[in-house]
């Protein structure tokens, strides 16, 4: 007890170490008791978010479950073919190209809305198609045409005209005809001479009618909004009888006659070819190549010197890559400047395997260049570059092939019979044993291929029929160079250049082919009881140009008068650019005097290539003057060639030809190898090509379906004379077309079941964001409507898109949400106004955007509901396209707006300057 008084009265001093571990054991006791109660709120708020997750996942099942029972609410319905497309009651929560591509056509088809009506009271809007070869298949070029002219026609019909265009297809002479002859080989092992013409035309019809037209059939799932009704064929009745009429009167006007004359020759297809089927192949150095009908390769690249004797024992040294065609030749020329040889003016070389004499003469234009001063072999009837002068010269014109590229009997007969490359061969020879070879040496060249059968072409003197140009070339020149009277404008404005170079130094343009399938030349050759020779063509002046065979008869017994005699047609056939070239003229029912030629003609637009700008499009021009009275068309649009990714020219030795349908529809990496392996290359091409794929497209190509195709291909017009098509670009527009459908469906979501679109828009009295939307709206149809008027399709694609991209999308609907995410009486007018302003963009932008994407914007528009008290048109495909509507124009609301984006888009860029932890931060 003392103990404890004596602590009360005298306080202890506490060791520091002590009451440190005190203090420390106290804070530790404390610290775990909040540890404690922080574990007890968090297992607190553990229970009532696991209660509320397990609530959230039980409505979603819910939700689930019922979108499960729901699901076909999802599908579109089947629609039987040719009826409006039946929707599915809910909008498919992503786009798919398959289900919205579906059906359409056919109802737009069967509804008769491409179909141009004659005695309309509308502007016309003509573009005629150009025809596709009956034994082609869609290829991206096709494609790319498709998708231009679609575009124009599709705006044109909405903006008011009578628009038409038309479908076509051509006969395709060289192309068809080889395919089939391939077909009778293969299936019965006999050749058209087998069979006979008449049955061998018939075989083709057989084939056109069952499998010709594919591409026409493939058109439609382009969307291209042809009218069907006026379909036609180069070869049907109506054209043929055109095609004859053409060169009845062409002939009876002085402007087609008969002569003899160099041509393109292909050995395979035994017949004349034109230029633009002549590919040129540049060679370097000696090379050997694969010429069709040889095991061997052949040698090409090769410059061969041997010598002539001459009388009196000297000799002369010529050059050629060609050393065949000396069995021909029938002079030597001398530079006048070389004094070696020109001693030997007047003098006859001997020609060491026939006897024959040929004159030595001094010509300097006979020496090619590559030669410089020297001597030059004269064969005119196998050598362009000397055709002419032999002619000055009268010099013999000798044949020595036959029309399949062997040696004749004028060659020689050793060599008789010979195909011309192994007579090439046996020429070396045979100058090595008579001691006359000189050299042979590396030698630059362009060889001539036939691009269908890779035949080497073979220049020959043959009787054909000519059309003379100069005159109607010279008409053609002033349409489009005559500024004070032009009458057809070249887009791009630079191909008028070539124009004026090519019309300035125009030939004469042969017309027959030795073919069986195409117009037969309306050609009747007379042979008289005492002609002394009776092969057919002997005589220049016993033939007759008529409509058929009883008007031959009746011009030929007004000719021959009292004579006796027989006719004959001539086998030959017309060049296809002959039909093709008239058209524009057929299609509209000329020569007759048609309510269509009266409505339709001169069309409006021509889009093509700028390849065929002289083979095509200067011949319609020239043909329609003369025989329509007027040019064919007032503009000549020209879009660029496509390339792949890389720039390199589309191949299918380099595996990178692309199939729009393949796009459209997608395929698997093993579905590209299957067709390279269905195709006709080589093992050693077939490798190449399949790594190409490998490369380009290594997971294949995914479905991107029409519409992004088109508007990919249009966009790519901005590329002036070639498109490097990237297939990721065209991925990216498939992309997008979802942007679109999730633009619909929350705009869908938002305007709710009983909503009705006003009468009309007052946009004084709405929102500011309202306003800017019309504004720039506006601004985006102004800015369309002109770069389409100026053919800037890529222009007017970009506008429509960064419209829809930028600020409907990005900004107006972002903007409006909030108006939408409670039911607040103070939002009422401003969510009445948002559902407003966003129905009047969408209807205005999907047929803004409508021409250049058919299938979605039709489907989306459907979708719509209708304005109040106003009879929508049944279809968007005939609906108005959209005009500017002069109230909506805000420029001081714009300005405020671009303001306002500058200065998110500044704060945004200060933003990412920030240190990443404060980066988010409100």
């Amino acid at each position: 007890m003392d103990s404890q008084v004596e602590t009360e009265a005298k306080p202890d001093i506490e060791d520091p170490e002590k009451k440190k571990k005190k203090e420390e054991k106290a804070k530790a006791k404390e610290l775990k008791k909040l540890k404690a109660l922080q574990k007890a709120e968090a297992a607190k708020l553990q229970a009532q978010q696991a209660s509320s997750n397990a609530s959230k996942k039980s409505e979603r099942k819910i939700k689930r479950d019922a979108e499960e029972e729901n699901a076909e609410d999802y599908i579109d319905p089947e629609t039987p073919f040719g009826e409006k497309k039946r929707l599915s009651r809910q909008m498919a929560k992503q786009y798919s190209p398959s289900a919205v591509e579906n059906s359409w056509y056919a109802w737009w088809e069967k509804s008769g809305f491409f179909v141009a009506d004659s005695s309309s009271s509308k502007p016309p809007f003509v573009i005629v198609l150009p025809p596709p070869n009956v034994t082609g298949a869609l290829h991206i070029g096709h494609a790319l045409t498709s998708a231009i002219q679609d575009t124009i026609i599709r705006w044109r019909r909405m903006s008011g005209y009578n628009a038409l265009w038309v479908p076509g297809m051509d006969h395709a002479g060289i192309a068809t005809q080889v395919v089939v002859e391939k077909k009778l080989m293969r299936e019965r092992k006999l050749t058209r001479h087998d069979i006979g013409r008449e049955n061998f035309v018939s075989e083709v019809w057989n084939w056109k009618n069952e499998h010709g037209g594919t591409i026409l059939k493939q058109q439609r799932r382009m969307g291209a909004s042809l009218d069907w009704s006026r379909e036609c064929f180069t070869m049907d009745e109506r054209r043929s009888w055109a095609v004859t009429e053409a060169f009845v009167r062409l002939y009876k006007e002085g402007l087609i006659y008969r002569d003899l004359r160099l041509v393109n020759w292909d050995c395979v297809l035994r017949t004349a070819i034109s230029d633009i089927e002549v590919d040129y192949e540049d060679i370097k150095v000696r090379t050997l190549l694969k010429v069709p009908g040889y095991e061997k390769p052949v040698e090409f690249g090769v410059l061969t010197s041997f010598a002539y004797p001459i009388e009196g024992g000297e000799e002369i040294v010529v050059a050629t890559t060609r050393v065949e065609t000396m069995l021909g030749d029938t002079a030597i020329a001398v530079h006048p400047d070389d004094e070696r040889y020109t001693r030997f003016h007047g003098k006859f070389a001997i020609h060491p395997f026939n006897g024959r004499k040929l004159p030595i003469i001094c010509d300097a234009i006979l020496v090619d260049k590559n030669f410089g001063t020297g001597a030059v072999k004269i064969t005119p009837a196998h050598d362009p570059n000397d055709f002419e002068v032999g002619k000055r010269h009268n010099l013999e014109f000798i044949n020595i092939f036959t029309d399949d590229g062997k040696i004749n009997s004028n060659g020689g007969p050793e060599f008789a019979g010979m195909p011309r490359f192994k007579a090439r061969e046996a020429v070396v020879a045979a100058l090595h044993k008579k001691g006359l070879y000189k050299d042979a040496k590396d030698n630059e060249m362009r060889l001539g291929l036939c691009s269908r059968t890779k035949d080497v072409v073979e220049p020959l003197i043959k009787p054909q029929w000519y059309v003379s140009c100069s005159g109607i070339a010279k008409e053609a020149l002033d349409a489009v160079m005559d500024d004070e009277n032009r009458k057809i404008e070249i887009i791009p404005k630079q191909y008028a250049a070539d124009w004026k170079r090519w019309l300035e130094n125009i030939r004469d343009w042969c017309v027959s082919r030795q073919l069986w399938w195409g117009h037969r030349i309306p050609a009747w050759y007379v042979t008289l009881e005492d002609d002394k020779m009776k092969e057919l063509g002997a005589y220049t002046d016993h033939w007759v140009v008529a409509r058929n065979e009883e008007e031959a008869q009746i011009e030929a017994s007004r000719m021959f008068r009292g004579k006796n005699f027989q006719i004959s047609q001539d086998p030959d056939v017309l060049d296809t650019w002959f039909s093709s070239g008239l058209f524009p003229l057929t299609v509209l029912g000329w020569p007759d005097d048609t309510q269509d030629l009266k409505a339709f003609y001169p069309t409006s637009v021509l889009e093509t290539g700028h390849d065929i700008l002289f083979f095509w499009v200067a011949r319609m021009v020239m043909l329609g003057i003369k025989l329509g009275g007027d040019v064919p068309f007032r503009k000549v649009y020209l879009h660029p060639m496509i390339r792949d990714a890389h720039g390199r020219k589309m191949s299918k030795s380099l595996g990178n030809v692309i199939d729009p349908l393949e796009v459209i529809n997608g395929i698997s990496l093993e579905g590209l190898h299957k067709r390279l392996e269905e195709g006709n290359l080589d093992p050693s091409e077939l490798v190449v090509a399949r790594e190409g794929q490998v490369k380009d497209f290594p997971n294949g190509i995914a479905e991107c379906g029409a519409d992004a195709l088109r508007f990919a291909l249009v966009t790519y017009t901005a590329q002036s004379d070639r498109i490097n098509l990237d297939i990721q670009r065209v991925v990216g527009y498939r992309q997008w077309c979802n942007k679109l459908w999730n633009a619909i469906r929350f705009a869908m979501s938002k305007l709710g079941d009983d909503y009705t679109p006003p009468m009309e828009i007052v946009p004084d009295v709405m929102p500011f964001t309202c306003q800017w939307i019309l504004s720039v709206l506006n601004k985006a149809i102004s800015k369309t409507v002109s770069s389409m008027d100026s053919y800037e399709f890529a222009d007017a694609a970009s506008t429509v898109y960064s419209w829809w991209q930028f600020q409907l999308c990005d900004v107006f609907i972002e903007v409006v949400k909030p108006f939408f995410s409670s039911n607040d009486p103070k939002f009422a007018s401003a969510r009445r106004f948002a559902q407003d302003t966003l129905w009047v963009c969408l209807d205005n932008g999907l047929r803004l955007l409508h021409p250049f994407m058919p299938f979605v914007t039709e489907e989306l528009w459907q979708r719509l509901p209708p304005a109040r008290d106003c009879a929508r048109k049944e279809s968007i495909v005939i609906s108005d396209y959209p005009s500017v509507v002069q109230c909506w124009t805000n420029e001081r609301v714009e300005y405020e707006m671009d303001l306002m984006e500058s200065t998110v888009k500044s704060l945004r860029s200060l933003r990412s300057l920030m240190p990443a932890k404060e980066r988010h931060e409100r």
